[in-house]
């Protein structure tokens, strides 16, 4: 008589626990949705490894500084302004974040700006590596390859400060008034305090590196605008209990965004121009004839974010002590 054949191990026996557990999970998961596991685990084995360089694709990144000139230090240029936009980008993820909270608490609203303060300061301490990185000629010669472009026409940029604050807080209050009441995002965009930015210094036209910008993003601005009226930095505090709106934790982090973005990196960006741009007895018309000198320092542009939190002595001195400092320090 022969033997009988030997029962098929019992599933136990042939997985650890742990695995068993996770199986189990995997079921349930697909189950839920009419899934087959069974094909899920079979293209599971087919699958590679997951790769570090594959994973952030190091290879394209790496490809994507590409200069115009034969320069060296223009890769540097290139380079960091691609760090700065990567920061940028990290800081509109927290925005996005911050602004879907419908009932926000104290923590989460503190936690979210804290991080997008960590990456200013990050971008304001590391810009040294791109000022002090570059010899000077060689910029003077390979930045006039670049015109009309310029770190003015970062989008990602003007979209953070639309997340910062309400769109009123960016046009010149002078403009405001005569915008009359209850103005459009059109017509709020239409006044914003960057096209003073880039405009001719000797007839005031739009230069057309703003002409450019204009082209190609205002209505992807006018419409961020219009997305975070209610979802702004600003408005999502409003939403938080009284008391913890005036949470010193609270009003430390706004105060601290209010002058990371609005003093500090435009102050490196303006001890960087005087450096590299200014000359006797004209500037480097390398910036294309934009009034850099009366656009980047703080003083003259007094863009706050949040006016409610400062007093009338800082207003009034705001970004003014800075400014002197860099220039005692340039000599």
């Amino acid at each position: 008589m022969a033997p009988s054949p030997t029962p098929p191990a019992a599933p136990e026996a042939e997985f650890s626990p742990a695995v068993l557990a996770q199986l189990r999970r995997l079921q349930a998961r697909y189950a839920a949705d009419n899934q087959d596991l069974a094909a899920y685990l079979e293209g599971l084995y087919h699958a590679d490894y997951v790769n570090y360089w594959d994973y952030i694709q190091l290879d394209t990144l790496l490809s994507l500084q590409r200069p115009l000139t034969k320069f060296p230090d223009e890769k540097i240029f290139i380079i960091y302004h691609q760090i700065t936009e990567l920061y940028f980008k990290l800081c509109l993820h927290e925005y996005e974040q911050l602004g879907e909270l419908q009932e926000p608490t104290l923590g989460e609203v503190v936690l979210r700006l804290g991080r997008v303060n960590r990456y200013f300061e990050n971008l304001i301490d590391s810009f040294d590596v791109m000022v002090d990185g570059m010899e000077k000629e060689q910029f003077l010669q390979f930045r006039m390859s670049l015109m009309p472009a310029s770190g003015f026409q970062s989008v990602q940029y003007r979209f953070i400060e639309l997340a910062s604050t309400a769109l009123e807080n960016l046009v010149p209050a002078e403009k405001r008034r005569l915008l009359g009441d209850a103005p459009t995002h059109e017509e709020f965009m239409g006044c914003i305090y960057w096209q003073a930015g880039a405009t001719v210094e000797d007839t005031g036209a739009k230069a057309l590196t703003l002409v450019e910008f204009e082209r190609k993003y205002t209505g992807e601005l006018v419409a961020h605008a219009r997305q975070y009226e209610h979802r702004n930095a600003w408005a999502v505090v409003q939403r938080l209990p009284e008391a913890d709106r005036h949470h010193p934790r609270l009003l430390r982090a706004l105060k601290q965004l209010d002058v990371n973005v609005n003093v500090n990196w435009p102050l490196m960006h303006y001890k960087s121009a005087v450096r590299y741009l200014q000359r006797d007895p004209t500037d480097v018309p390398a910036t294309g004839g934009t009034n850099w000198r009366n656009y980047l320092p703080p003083k003259f542009q007094r863009r706050i974010f949040y006016p409610q939190l400062w007093s009338a002595q800082e207003l009034e001195e705001w970004g003014k002590g800075w400014v002197d400092k860099v220039l005692e320090e340039l000599g």
